[in-house]
């Protein structure tokens, strides 16, 4: 029996030799709930950016990403900053630009992605791996363009948590926010940085969701795991590992460009960073990005497999 058979039939997605469509919103549904488990590390993450220390506080520079062997102290420290000035609802600020974005991100990115694969998947194959990369590539612009108005706002509302008081924006919610942007800076404030943010959303949608079918392919055909949350939590790990050290370079510019008060061309965003830290830049802050984008893929998966499991049972078809 082939690789390739072998996790058709270990696949719950794979019934009497069809592959079942499942709802189009599960994908963002997933994220909306993985959000509200991992949005405190995400806040620190972008917090711990941008916060400088005050013993450099006269140097004119914010500090992009933490570095790497620093992190895990830095990140801990933002941690108890922000609790001790902000208790322990401040972890959960900016919860629902987040929300907003997981429903428009992500719900695009994986409901797309999905329908692709379902159309490139029969019963007797399934899509490559070079068509899973092209497939979640796509789906993955699209839903950087849709999501960009709520990732700017996301990036905002998180980045308060690193400010002094007096230099908040004070965004009272998401929607409050979208409100306040459109009227204080125009509506072209909703898509800044909408082309670096759409590349990250490509290269996250390509090294997150079609890596995780392709582990989840390989452990089914290759061990005797099967389709079950081991399998899922291994898959997820994996993939959250890919698409971190893919998407770190592209996480720095997005957001300084997106937290920017004055707006700068790209080429001028790079040359300055490159100016000041040369190109250690581009992996600088790769462990608070897995801290946090690990934890989130994992759960995002999980939580969309146990949406689909639900589903199947609801179908009488598990």
């Amino acid at each position: 029996m082939s690789s390739m058979s072998t996790s058709k039939r270990k696949s719950h997605d794979v019934q009497q030799n069809q592959h079942l469509h499942y709802p189009f919103w599960f994908g963002g549904s997933a994220s909306c709930f993985a959000a509200c488990v991992t949005h405190p590390l995400d806040l620190v993450k972008v917090a711990s950016q941008f916060l400088i220390p005050p013993n450099q506080a006269h140097k004119p520079q914010v500090r992009l990403q933490t570095a790497s062997q620093d992190a895990p102290k830095k990140m801990f420290s933002t941690f108890t900053q922000i609790l001790k000035n902000d208790g322990f609802l401040g972890l959960y600020s900016g919860l629902s630009a987040s929300l907003l974005r997981q429903l428009t991100y992500s719900t695009t990115r994986f409901g797309i992605y999905e329908e692709l694969k379902e159309e490139f998947t029969t019963g007797v194959s399934a899509p490559s791996f070079p068509t899973l990369i092209a497939l979640s590539s796509t789906s993955g612009f699209l839903g950087g363009v849709a999501g960009n108005p709520a990732d700017v706002l996301n990036v905002r509302m998180q980045h308060d948590a690193a400010l002094p008081i007096n230099e908040r924006r004070n965004y009272k919610n998401a929607i409050d926010g979208l409100i306040r942007m459109t009227r204080e800076e125009g509506w072209r404030s909703l898509f800044r940085g909408v082309w670096p943010n759409s590349m990250r959303a490509v290269l996250m949608t390509a090294s997150q969701l079609s890596s995780y079918d392709i582990f989840k392919t390989l452990l089914l055909s290759r061990t005797s795991l099967e389709d079950n949350l081991l399998t899922h939590f291994s898959a997820s790990f994996l993939a959250g590992f890919v698409a971190t050290t893919i998407c770190s370079p592209v996480d720095v510019i997005k957001t300084r460009v997106m937290s920017a008060k004055v707006s700068k061309s790209l080429p001028r965003l790079l040359a300055d960073i490159y100016g000041r830290e040369g190109v250690r830049w581009m992996f600088k802050g790769w462990v608070p990005s897995f801290i946090r984008l690990g934890p989130h893929t994992i759960v995002t998966f999980l939580f969309l497999e146990q949406h689909k499991r639900i589903y199947r049972r609801l179908k009488d078809v598990d």
